[in-house]
């Protein structure tokens, strides 16, 4: 687990959230841009699940290994799981779905963080 893959999870998911933002605003439905920007993001918190299951098989930490892989699946989860009630509901609350989808990515990457830093 490093600091720029944090970083760049967090940047991308910002980035997301200020394009559904500015569509709710502009009162639209959910677009493909919004599945193609969840899908970029989705791509790289796979990398680092990938990439997390490898370090915590690696590391000497003091860290509880179950609880931040079952943090990192619920990461990768999340944002599938908004796609698809998005998807049912084709108006703007499918872009709140969208929404509240990014921000528990974001809230949860924060924790993930805290736990690899062994922060309970």
């Amino acid at each position: 687990m490093t600091v720029w893959l944090l970083t760049l999870v967090l940047v991308l998911a910002a980035a997301v959230a200020v394009l559904l933002v500015v569509d709710l605003v502009r009162d639209r439905a959910a677009q493909d841009s919004h599945f193609i920007a969840l899908a970029v993001l989705e791509v790289v918190m796979i990398a680092q699940l990938v990439g997390g299951s490898i370090a915590v098989a690696r590391t000497d930490r003091e860290i509880e290994g179950a609880v931040l892989i079952s943090y990192l699946v619920t990461v990768v989860l999340a944002p599938v799981v908004a796609a698809f009630f998005a998807l049912s509901e084709r108006s703007r609350v499918g872009t709140t779905i969208l929404l509240l989808g990014v921000a528990t990515v974001a809230g949860l990457e924060v924790r993930v963080w805290d736990l690899w830093n062994a922060r309970a």
